[in-house]
């Protein structure tokens, strides 16, 4: 596995904690404590990491100098 590979597993991973942990933050917010708030950071955390996820090639150069042969 390449390092872009696993450097996309773990930011995978960070997304499912960050959505998970919104949605059990979430769960608890009727309770008050704060919980509304820490569940619309985390929830902004995970789509931040989806978008960079998303967007890693082009921001990373990968794909933008491939040329086709001419004929």
């Amino acid at each position: 596995m390449s390092l872009l590979g696993f450097h996309r597993v773990l930011i995978f991973t960070g997304i499912v904690f960050c959505a998970a942990f919104a949605w059990f933050e979430a769960a608890r917010a009727a309770r008050g404590s704060g919980s509304a708030l820490l569940a619309g950071v985390f929830f902004l955390f995970a789509v931040g990491l989806a978008v960079y996820l998303i967007r890693m090639r082009a921001w990373l150069g990968y794909g933008e100098s491939r040329s086709e042969p001419e004929s």
